[in-house]
């Protein structure tokens, strides 16, 4: 098996309808069919801040834990196991949350009981953060993906630090930006990308890789059920790619989790 690639310099494409220049390679196999798609040598591929949904090299350096740890009162520090609820549809919006470690969910339940991932969260983000745009009540179900350290913030405590600290609100506020925008990548993804190519994304981006934090190639083992929640698509699906990509390399298992190689990034950028 072909070594994995760094993807130092590599972003995670927001859609597949977009040029990008690299190899491919098919083979034949004896019924003249093309063979599963194989790690291929992928050229380097740049991408703008604004067309990946990466926040610029300014906010690379925001520590909210800095700015946190001033606060006397007015924050809680939560463990969170995996998918316990941190807060509900419906629930009073009166705090802030903070993820130190582990990541988040958010999902959305219509009035006919069907469920939509709106997000998924990974450490150092923010949400909650409605309630200081006036939300009365919380738009959407917060919940942990796996275990997790989270810090909640009451409201009015938040906004005190936004006015008292500039630095701290011009970077905030540049946070939210950057994640709207790969939301809206997101969206993109699942709207126009088969499920396939959005189950490797979607492991991608809980690796961390294409994005500002460093790699985390292992990675907690999730259900399929809770994958096929997060595209889209059926667990059989699911199943179906996982075992691929475990066959052709892409990803393996072990006692510590789910070990993502960057050679993933192959079957995003096929087309």
């Amino acid at each position: 098996m072909r070594a994995p690639h760094t993807l130092s310099e590599w972003e995670i494409p927001m859609a597949t309808k977009r040029l990008v220049v690299m190899e491919k390679k098919r083979q034949r196999t004896p019924n003249n069919q093309s063979a599963a798609l194989r790690p291929t040598v992928a050229r380097k591929v740049m991408f703008s801040p604004a067309e990946i949904g990466a926040s610029p090299g300014r906010t690379a350096a925001f520590d909210p834990r800095l700015f946190l740890a001033k606060l006397a009162a007015g924050k809680t520090s939560l463990e969170y196991q995996g998918s316990e609820s941190v807060f509900s549809q419906g629930d009073a919006a009166d705090a802030v949350f903070y993820i130190q470690s582990g990541k988040v969910k958010l999902t959305v339940v219509s009035k006919s009981g069907k469920e939509a991932v709106v997000a998924i969260l990974p450490e150092a983000s923010f949400f909650g953060e409605g309630c200081l745009a006036g939300q009365p009540v919380r738009m959407a179900t917060a919940s942990a993906v796996q275990q997790s350290s989270i810090v909640r913030v009451a409201k009015p405590v938040m906004l005190n630090l936004l006015h008292q600290e500039p630095e701290f609100a011009e970077r905030f506020l540049a946070y939210l930006l950057s994640r709207n925008i790969r939301m809206e990548a997101d969206l993109v993804d699942h709207l126009f990308n088969s499920s396939e190519k959005r189950l490797a994304r979607l492991l991608l981006l809980l690796a961390n890789f294409g994005q500002e934090s460093k790699p985390i190639p292992v990675i907690a083992k999730m259900s399929q059920e809770t994958l096929a929640e997060m595209i889209g698509t059926t667990r059989s699906r699911v199943s179906f790619f996982m075992n691929r990509f475990r066959e052709l390399g892409f990803i393996d298992y072990d006692g510590g989790g789910m070990h993502v190689h960057s050679s993933l990034v192959s079957v995003v950028l096929h087309d």
